[in-house]
């Protein structure tokens, strides 16, 4: 299928397609791919559409809109008028599932290796960091934006080529037991644990609930694998009983106690941007010490750049070239602590892509350690979904951290007012508004060169415009 980068397309035939998903032979030699895609405009000559079943659409409607599109092939659960070949299973999203299976066992028999990253914050920046690690070392796939979930894993796979060693899998969970489903399609050699948070809390009811289904990716793993784990978390350093494979640990705090392989930062030091470099210190299986100096703001990502080293050396890559990728790292997702400078000296950070109450703490904290002289602190904060019954303290607690950080606040959002109840407990200065539209209003009349602005919220928020418009309103300054 589509391998991405410059790996080389394995050729497969749409006969081949019919038999990895249980399809009836159709009778069609014609080569299907490389792409695979669940949008019809998305197609491309010779892709596979998989029309699944939606909340608001149904796939099979766009059959015909993809084989205009070139596409040589459905998965779909119906035969429609469409002039392409119809690969007719009882499930759509289990073809998708199967087609990934095959091609991922497939390309592991000829030396794939594939990584699973997990942990509820910091996933998509550690993949982005991690993908290049392994980029500069031989060819690999990565999800784009964060394909973690039961579509975007196997769509992930499916760009494998025949000349691709590495696949990243990055994995989410909506419940006990979805990560292991996912390594049943994408088996991991190296399974990477970030950490243990109050992300999607509500769906899981307590931090021991979601350490049990984060620690699946470790319980896949076969005692030749490494298990990554974060040392300065207590809940994943546990996992390491979870699993047989060997452990390689990493942390921020100094060379950890056990492993096989053990990572640590050493020298960590910020620039005017919060923008760090550190020296990577190594021991076990790989001894190593290289100064590291990334470009995105945020002590975190030390961790998730420790994290990504980790990997990279459980796997044998030399610790400079690592050490030297993850310094020329750049941002490869969208609206994750993105500097957007102003013409009249506003700096306005966009982190509005998601939020939980650990991501929201490390971006408040990052961003106040940038106030500039004689600036104020301003942060346009929304809600933070899936918290369940923690939805109101968590949020009053975010305000009353924000005001101990010197934040003036403007709140958007179902919750705005128990974060508004938090900055005032916490004595600082709030504004609740309606709408994302209001926050633009509000925070940009009174902004002043050396202000510092933040936006954040969960995705469903889409204060990311917010962030865009108050960016654009310096550029005429």
């Amino acid at each position: 299928m589509s391998a991405g980068g410059a790996t080389t397309v394995r050729e497969r035939s749409i006969r081949q397609v019919a038999s990895l998903i249980g399809a009836a032979d159709p009778g069609a030699e014609a080569v299907a791919g490389p792409d695979v895609v669940v949008d019809s405009r998305l197609a491309t000559p010779g892709a596979v559409f998989v029309a699944l079943p939606g909340e608001h659409v149904d796939g099979h409607d766009f059959i015909a809109a993809a084989a205009a599109g070139g596409a040589s092939a459905t998965v779909c659960t119906r035969v429609t008028d469409a002039p392409i070949v119809h690969l007719v299973v009882p499930d759509a999203l289990q073809g998708l599932t199967d087609l990934a299976r095959g091609v991922v066992a497939e390309a592991k028999a000829e030396g794939l290796c594939c990584v699973a990253v997990t942990g509820s914050s910091g996933k998509t920046s550690t993949k982005d960091l991690l993908g290049q690690v392994l980029a500069a070392h031989a060819a690999t796939v990565s999800p784009q934006g964060s394909f973690n979930n039961e579509i975007g894993v196997p769509l992930t796979a499916l760009r494998v080529g025949a000349a691709t060693r590495y696949l990243v899998s990055e994995m989410g969970a909506r419940g006990r037991g979805h990560i292991a489903w996912l390594c049943g399609i994408v088996p991991p050699d190296v399974g990477l644990v970030l950490n243990v948070g109050h992300a999607h809390l509500g769906e899981f009811g307590s931090v021991q609930a979601i350490a049990q289904a984060k620690g699946e990716v470790v319980e896949a793993l076969t005692p030749q694998g490494w298990a990554v784990l974060n040392a300065d978390d207590p809940l994943v350093l546990t996992m390491a009983g979870r699993t047989s494979a060997r452990p390689a640990l990493f942390s921020l705090t100094g060379e950890p106690g056990g492993g096989e392989l053990r990572v640590w930062a050493e020298q960590v030091e910020a620039d005017e941007l919060q923008r760090h470099s550190f020296t990577l210190r190594s021991a076990g299986a790989q001894s190593a010490a290289e100064r590291v100096s990334l470009q995105g703001p945020g002590r975190h990502q030390v961790a998730n750049a420790l994290a990504a080293a980790t990997v990279g050396l459980a796997l044998g890559l030399p610790a400079a070239g690592i050490a030297a990728t993850l310094s020329a790292a750049v941002a490869q997702s969208a609206w994750r602590m993105q500097l957007m400078p102003r013409a009249d000296g506003v700096l306005v950070i966009n982190d509005a892509y998601n939020a939980n109450p650990d991501s929201m703490r490390a971006a408040l904290t990052t961003v106040a350690a940038m106030r500039r002289p004689g600036g104020r602190l301003v942060a346009v904060l929304g809600d933070m979904l899936e918290l369940g019954a923690a939805a109101a303290s968590e949020h009053e607690s975010v305000g009353q951290l924000a005001a101990g950080l010197g934040f003036e606040v403007i709140a958007v959002g179902a919750l705005a007012d128990e974060i508004a109840r938090g900055v005032r407990r916490g004595f600082g200065t709030v504004t609740t508004v309606r709408d994302g539209e209001e926050a633009v209003s509000v925070a940009g009349r009174s902004l002043q060169p050396s202000d510092v602005v933040v936006v954040k919220a969960s995705r469903g928020l889409a204060l990311d415009r917010v962030a865009d418009a108050l960016a654009a309103a310096g550029e005429t300054a």
